[in-house]
């Protein structure tokens, strides 16, 4: 490779309880910078499932839009996501958060018997066909699993999360805050992040392994 890896970060939203998990999100983006890359955010165009007052924990009744509040944590520098193009990029990393099972799918309410959002599973989907390395953190894997089936992931220690991946035909490999556990079959990086207690600096070191994994996977210049 001659360029710098140019990396798709897809958000589904901002905060977690209800959108993309932003210590991730943004250890994830200065991740991909340290390590030589650029990267460019993207977000689908639709509602969010609900709006969580953080402080409570509790909805709000607002109704709020998942690319309007993605558009936050990238300063405003943001697409929307129906205009992905796998061509232009060489790898997809997906952050964790609430939003991933509420808003890119169902899997927060219905398990493994999740619903996908059109223009998200579109995406993954184009990614991987195209040969793009995939990352996901936290609960993304089960998003994952869902789309793409018999891969080989982590979330971390949570059994209930685990059995539930491997109904979709995935391969669950228990992991540690930091570790990566990757598939170079399909290409697809993971971690636990605050699927486990982790402190923000073992999110830090779990974005920073995931994204030297999944440069390590592109092909050698």
């Amino acid at each position: 490779m001659t360029h710098k890896p140019r990396f798709a970060v897809f958000l589904s939203g901002c905060g977690v309880f209800d959108g993309a998990e932003i210590h991730e999100s943004v250890l994830s983006l200065l991740a991909i910078d340290r390590h030589g890359g650029t990267y460019q955010c993207f977000a689908p165009d639709i509602p969010q499932h609900h709006v969580i007052d953080h402080r409570t924990g509790q909805p709000t009744g607002e109704t709020r839009n998942v690319l309007s509040e993605a558009a936050r944590i990238a300063r405003g520098a943001i697409a929307d996501l129906a205009t992905f193009d796998p061509a232009a990029f060489d790898i997809v990393l997906l952050p964790g958060g609430f939003g991933v099972a509420k808003n890119f799918c169902t899997f927060a309410f219905d398990g493994p018997a999740c619903a996908v959002d059109p223009t998200v599973e579109a995406a993954i989907r184009a990614a991987h066909a195209a040969g793009l390395p995939i990352g996901a953190l936290c609960i993304a894997p089960a998003l994952i699993a869902r789309i793409l089936g018999p891969v080989t992931v982590t979330i971390g220690q949570d059994e209930g999360t685990a059995k539930a991946i491997q109904s979709l035909g995935a391969t669950h490999r228990a992991a540690r805050p930091t570790e990566v556990v990757v598939d170079p079959d399909t290409r697809v990086v993971t971690t636990p992040c605050y699927m486990l207690n982790s402190s923000i600096s073992q999110i830090a070191d779990g974005a920073d392994g995931a994204v030297r994994a999944l440069i390590e996977l592109l092909p050698r210049p």
